[in-house]
């Protein structure tokens, strides 16, 4: 299959799209590790019509006028970290879950560190909504993009950084 990229600005600085005719499979912060994402090699096409209507919805995120994401996804990756960037998807808008929740979630309540480990590697950040993930304290942890622009993201969706949803653990 081939891939492609774009790149866009945003408020949390350039990002790259990837996708193929599938779906978008990568989301990488401007100074990310290219091998966030499991596909060996990609070239530039700015008129991709995947990776145009991507760029069009994560604008209208980043302008407070768009709460989900429709747009198909190819995520590549072990069938335990496809199972987690799922769950991701399920985190509404505004709330947040902790890697607890999603281990429970995913039904595998003792892999909290795997999903951590998987959450990390989420390779398409934003649209399957890894920011959403936090500590069991409520703290803002561990992000590819930053902490900072964790919070910027969890700031558009209208909740700052230490607030924890009715789901958070007791």
């Amino acid at each position: 299959m081939d891939y492609y990229f774009k790149d866009m600005d945003s408020p949390v600085g350039r990002i790259r799209l990837v996708g193929s005719d599938k779906g978008i499979a990568g989301v990488l912060w401007e100074n990310d590790n290219p091998k966030r994402i499991n596909i060996q090699s990609y070239s530039e096409a700015t008129d991709h019509p995947v990776l145009c209507e991507a760029e069009n919805q994560l604008n209208e995120y980043f302008a407070g006028e768009r709460k989900d994401f429709s747009l198909p996804l190819d995520f590549v990756g072990t069938e335990f970290q496809k199972q987690v960037w799922e769950a991701l998807l399920s985190i509404p808008f505004g709330e947040t879950r902790t890697y607890g929740q999603i281990a429970r979630q995913i039904n595998n309540p003792q892999s909290q560190q795997a999903v951590g480990n998987a959450n990390n590697k989420n390779p398409i950040a934003i649209i399957a909504p890894c920011h959403r993930v936090i500590g069991a304290s409520g703290e803002l942890v561990g992000f590819a993009g930053g902490l900072k622009n964790k919070e910027i993201l969890l700031k558009i969706e209208g909740r700052g950084g230490n607030q924890m949803s009715l789901w958070d653990e007791e």
